[in-house]
């Protein structure tokens, strides 16, 4: 049984290796993405220093957006009032399904991009690198295919180095280069094996979801190409996104989602008050009727059920951002650790199939030796 779960660890690591090497780079450098954008792009991303101290409406806002580009519709806005980062509006342009990105100074209203494709800055590359290759919904369903593989590895690799502590923190240095390697190996796998497990698990339900969707929406049935604004152009966003605190006390919203689609309300996403460090920022949302204004849901996540919570805290889980610098620095340094385990495997697969030939050789002259 042993052996067939270490051929199987063996087969499933040489299969996803390549994807898995992109995955796993691509995904610690984005553990600091807002970090890496304010870096690449400060007049972008960082609110100007002169800048008035509250927040313009909303309403004024998405008008200055549609004046200046009127050949587009809002999709959603992602919304910030820490005086520090600017919002971002996504916009999608008339009689396509084409997203683009503007980056939008909440305080003066000043537009500070043009609109540009959700893929065009480098960390935004770098993401869709990460969880779809490149390769649009042939990506998302490969790379739910090696999350899983990584899943598979990590409990196999568990399990077959399940005595692991007997030499854990022994590396065996002075001798063969092929012991050293499987003791770093084990080593690197095992200390990293908790978070492996918890990203391949997040990013294969992330991916799984994205298949499903892009799967039943724009295949099975023909995707909608939005002509003009679908909710009542007399509603007031912006008193919608005040009245939220008459739903959910301490609501704070952090992105807002148009109808974009017959079948879609207004809805906000936010954050509340909560003793739960993995609740997110869209963890809570109030969806309004999109030509009267009324309310019509809410989800607030400190009464919500377990399941609503547990997929909630994939965000905060994949991404390490749950316990600030310290956290990120531990999800970023132990995510590239496929990276030495592919090395390592490698090294010992090979070695082990060399060793095996070597063998099989020298069984096969041998009875030649004696007949002569």
């Amino acid at each position: 049984m042993r052996k067939k779960l270490y051929k199987w660890h063996s087969v499933g690591a040489l299969f996803a290796m390549l994807p898995l090497l992109i995955i796993s780079l691509t995904g610690s450098i984005l553990v600091f993405k807002v970090e890496l954008d304010t870096l690449l792009m400060p007049d972008k991303m960082q609110v100007s220093n002169t800048s008035p101290s509250e927040r313009l409406s909303l309403d004024v806002l998405i008008a200055n957006v549609k004046s200046k580009y009127p050949a587009h519709e809002i999709g959603s806005w992602e919304l910030f009032d820490d005086k520090s980062r600017t919002d971002t509006a996504y916009l999608i342009k008339q009689q396509t399904t084409n997203w683009s990105k503007l980056y939008v100074n909440q305080y003066s209203g000043e537009l500070l991009s043009t609109p540009v494709g959700t893929s065009d800055d480098l960390t935004d590359w770098l993401l869709d690198l990460h969880y779809k290759l490149l390769l649009e919904t042939n990506g998302m369903f490969l790379g739910a295919i090696v999350s899983l593989l990584l899943l598979l590895l990590g409990i196999s690799g568990i399990i077959l180095y399940r005595k692991f502590w007997i030499n854990f923190f022994t590396l065996r240095l002075t001798l063969a280069r092929r012991i050293f390697f499987s003791d770093l190996h084990k080593m690197i796998g095992i200390s990293s094996s908790p978070v492996i497990l918890i990203l391949a698990f997040t990013g294969a339900y992330w991916n799984i979801s994205l298949v499903i969707h892009e799967v039943s929406e724009h295949i099975v049935e023909e995707p909608y190409l939005i002509e003009h604004q679908l909710h009542n152009q007399e509603l007031s966003i912006q008193t919608l996104l005040d009245s939220n605190q008459e739903t959910i006390k301490n609501f704070e919203a952090t992105y807002l989602l148009m109808p974009f689609e017959p079948a879609m309300d207004i809805m906000f996403y936010g954050t509340v008050n909560s003793a739960n460090p993995l609740n997110s920022n869209y963890s809570s949302t109030i969806s309004y009727d999109k030509s009267s204004g009324e309310m019509i849901h809410s989800e607030d996540v400190r009464s919500a059920n377990a399941l609503h919570v547990t997929i909630d805290s994939f965000r905060k889980l994949h991404f390490g951002h749950f316990g600030g610098l310290t956290s990120k620095l531990i999800w970023c340094v132990l995510g590239l650790s496929p990276l030495i385990l592919a090395f390592t495997g490698l090294y010992l697969y090979l070695y082990k199939n060399r060793n095996r030939k070597i063998l099989s050789v020298s069984r096969i002259k041998k009875p030649v030796k004696q007949l002569s």
